[in-house]
């Protein structure tokens, strides 16, 4: 008896299955969150847009000469790598642009901060978001909101100023700019001077910073006394607040900030009152909506490590999993996210490799120069270049194609991994079809050659799994052979 497949049969070549397509459940339907609303009177997405390109232009202005002047091979952008612009190119730009040096590096550093511009070691090169400058009003809007968010660094504070106060004050900004909001309007400075100097107490208390004296009992009391006696064991001494930073008057600090924040663009700042413009409403807005997603975890699994949150998002489909990415990448830094991510994709399961990727293409930009760290691990390689030839623009339909033969097959045999550990036996048998190996044979010599340490699994749940005999015997027979060495 013959079989109806010959062993050498044509695959029917199709694009690459995404792997949150392994799961079992994949039908499991969870109702969505009804998109948020801004405030009432907030601008048009199209109106904020154009707001903050022409608060951004000439910060775009820099970034467009430094993508022409400091691009690889030509002069170099910092002179210490630093994203400091050196002496030799901020003359260069102010004659190009008919600027001064200072106002070259006052716009260098804000198009840095708006992530216009990126620098690498000694090289600048466009970021992602001037590429599309002109095309994408939400790139536009996630660029300036960058920018207001590092507001206490685009306007420095000046050099008397105690650090820890500085660090009080800038910590205690948000909710001053929430009550902005709610305010819709001007408010008095010495208003926001009283629930400055509220919010400031409020983060001393929570640190139990009292105010040393020798009276240690008092002290211990306002912490609270670990041992439940007055004496016996010696009691933690509470930490204390800097006497510069208890010390110092909060209306200069507020003075700054305010002044910081209207150099952003966040509000208007004169006449002894400060109001949100309409940018800043919206980007308070924003933050305030993106802390309710954290706290609306939709599959309840924000406060898992990276390991056990992908793993939750595993079953759910993949706009449900976009949804736990973000709340679960809101809830903490993104520095700190993206190593939680990474260091899951080292893992020994090949499903949790996909989903990592794929929570770093909801991180975005900020992503790429860890994405771009582990180029040189076998076992990530494919998976950073996809997720770099996406981020570069490329189309995901096509971004498969920056793959080198060998790395297509790495990552079909992971892929066939994780579909025979989490999917089923139909799955795993589609799965044959997105090789990019015209036949069978010459699939099986790739597979066996590309060294996966999965190869035998896979090809055994393979043999196990398709319904003809004689290919599967010969998927057996691979498989024997790459176990024996042979």
């Amino acid at each position: 008896m013959t079989s109806r497949i010959p062993r050498d049969s044509r695959l029917r070549l199709v694009r690459p299955r995404p792997l949150a397509a392994a799961p079992t459940a994949i039908n499991q339907r969870r109702p969505r969150r009804p998109a948020p609303r801004p405030p009432e009177g907030t601008p048009a997405p199209a109106e904020l847009a154009r707001m903050a390109r022409s608060h951004l232009a000439a910060a775009a202005r820099v970034a467009r000469w430094a993508d022409a002047a400091l691009g690889p091979g030509r002069n170099a952008a910092t002179a210490d790598g630093k994203a400091t612009l050196s002496d030799a190119s901020a003359e260069h730009a102010a004659r190009a642009l008919g600027l001064t040096p200072a106002q070259v590096r006052a716009d260098w550093d804000t198009a840095r901060l708006a992530g216009l511009v990126e620098v690498h070691g000694d090289t600048a090169r466009p970021g992602w978001r001037l590429r599309a400058w002109d095309r994408d009003d939400s790139a536009v809007l996630r660029g300036w909101v960058a920018l207001c968010d590092a507001w206490s660094l685009a306007h420095p504070e000046p050099e008397e100023y105690e650090p820890a106060a500085v660090a009080e004050v800038v910590t205690a900004m948000p909710q001053v700019l929430s009550f902005l909001q709610l305010s819709a309007g001007p408010v008095p400075v010495p208003q926001l001077l009283d629930l400055l100097q509220q919010r400031v107490t409020e983060l001393r208390t929570e640190r139990c910073e009292v105010d040393y004296a020798p009276q240690a009992d008092d002290a211990s009391a306002a912490c609270g006394d670990r041992t439940g006696t007055g004496g016996g064991l010696q009691r933690p001494r509470p930490a204390l607040a800097e006497p510069a930073a208890a010390d110092a008057p909060l209306e200069p600090l507020l003075d700054w900030a305010l002044r910081a924040l209207a150099s952003v663009g966040a509000l208007t700042y004169g006449d002894g009152q400060a109001t949100l413009t309409p940018l800043g409403s919206w980007a308070v807005w924003v933050k305030l909506e993106q802390i309710c997603v954290a706290a609306q975890s939709p599959a309840g699994n924000i406060e898992q490590g990276a390991e056990d949150m992908l793993r939750g998002c595993a079953r759910l489909r993949p706009n449900a999993a976009r949804a736990e990415y973000r709340a679960w990448l809101a809830a903490r830094p993104v520095g700190s996210a993206v190593t939680e991510l990474i260091d899951a994709a080292r893992g020994e399961d090949a499903l949790l490799r996909g989903l990592a990727f794929e929570a770093l293409r909801v991180v975005g930009a900020p992503a790429e120069p860890e994405v771009r760290t582990v180029l040189d691990e076998p076992a990530l390689r494919p998976y950073a270049l996809l997720w770099l030839a996406e981020h570069e623009g490329a189309d995901p339909e096509d971004a498969h194609e920056v793959l080198t033969r060998e790395e297509a097959t790495w990552l079909w045999v992971d892929t066939a991994a994780a579909v025979a550990d989490h999917g089923e036996a139909p799955l795993l048998v589609r799965h044959l079809e997105s090789a990019v190996q015209p036949t069978v044979p010459t699939l099986l010599s790739e597979v066996r050659a590309v060294g996966h340490p999965r190869t035998v699994q896979v090809l055994v749940a393979l043999a196990a799994a398709h319904p003809d005999p004689a290919l599967a015997k010969a998927v057996r027979r691979a498989a024997f052979q790459v176990h024996t060495g042979g």
